[in-house]
């Protein structure tokens, strides 16, 4: 049994730590040296939830690449039960463009798109998302093929969460995945001022859903079905921020794990999702040590995390 199943979502990260953010015009810039390391948004889920201590399985493509063998290596330091299958357009990567400050550009590389059919047949899925509480589903192509075959609705199967990431909120190609869920992640960087109207829009469509959308250093908006919006303050970072890389992954993580407690409510969930999010962000990548991210239970004080 697994706490949680992560589908898709793994890559590599290229980090390149500048001087500044935008970069001033220039045709070379001295940075310190990098290496490429296992990154985007499953790998995030997956590695921040290990951390928060849940049994976690992660399905994907990857290439057999050099990139392919950062990711391989990677996972094999982990207790995350892993399911691949070879990517023909090789491994999906990122160069990350990270200020002093902790700042970020991404420079995303997907490989192109999927082409024939899903490389996990419907009854293999089936049989994973039935040995786990909780799927997050991220929003690879590959996946779309999928979604018909996901039982609908928690009362018949796990809860399904997703990430919508940087959605504009017009893309037509996130909607699928958000119809799919339960529970649906934003970040509201594209949105501006229409935040909140989205974050309606996405419980709307006659399944109860909860929407979160992440407002980066204002926090995050949260919303159910059944209750009226909440406004969830940011948390500090206990430590001088490293990298904000993963950050939105680690919240997702967060609110998995909190949300597992029956009778949680979302607001404290989306509380401690924050912290850990905070948290995610003192720390260069994704391999988090132990005692980084904050704990779930209160220590034996009776002080709360």
């Amino acid at each position: 049994m697994f706490d949680l199943l992560v589908v898709g979502g793994l890559g590599v990260d290229i980090p390149v730590r500048v001087p500044e953010l935008p970069l001033p015009a220039a045709d070379s810039i001295i940075v310190p040296p990098f290496e490429p390391r296992i990154g985007n948004t499953g790998a995030g889920v997956a590695l921040a939830a290990e951390a928060l201590g849940l049994r976690v399985a992660l399905v994907d493509v990857i290439g057999e690449d050099a990139s392919g063998e950062v990711v391989r290596a990677a996972l094999a330091r982990t207790t995350i039960h892993h399911v691949l299958r070879t990517d023909p357009r090789g491994t999906r990567r990122s160069v990350l463009l990270l200020d002093p400050a902790g700042g970020r550009t991404s420079l995303h590389d997907p490989r192109g798109p999927w082409t024939g059919p899903p490389p996990f047949a419907p009854e293999e899925l089936t049989e994973l998302v039935g040995a786990a509480a909780h799927v997050h589903l991220s929003i690879m192509d590959w996946a779309l093929g999928l979604l018909p075959g996901l039982p609908a609705g928690p009362a018949t199967s796990p809860p399904v969460s997703t990430d919508l990431h940087d959605w504009d909120g017009r893309n037509d190609y996130h909607r699928p995945f958000a119809a799919a869920a339960d529970l649906v992640f934003v970040s509201g960087a594209a949105l501006g001022d229409r935040a909140e109207r989205m974050a309606r829009e996405l419980i709307t469509d006659g399944r109860p859903r909860t929407a979160v959308v992440t407002l980066g250093a204002r926090g995050a908006l949260l919303v159910g079905a059944d209750g009226p919006l909440v406004r969830v303050p940011a948390a500090g970072p206990p430590a001088p921020v490293r990298d904000s890389t993963g950050a939105g992954d680690a919240f997702v993580a967060g609110y998995v794990a909190a949300a597992r407690s029956p009778g949680t409510p979302p607001a404290e969930a989306a509380g401690y999702a924050a912290r850990v999010a905070a948290a995610a962000c003192t720390h260069d990548g994704l391999e988090y040590p132990a005692g980084l991210l904050p704990p779930l239970v209160p220590d034996p004080g009776g002080r709360a995390d």
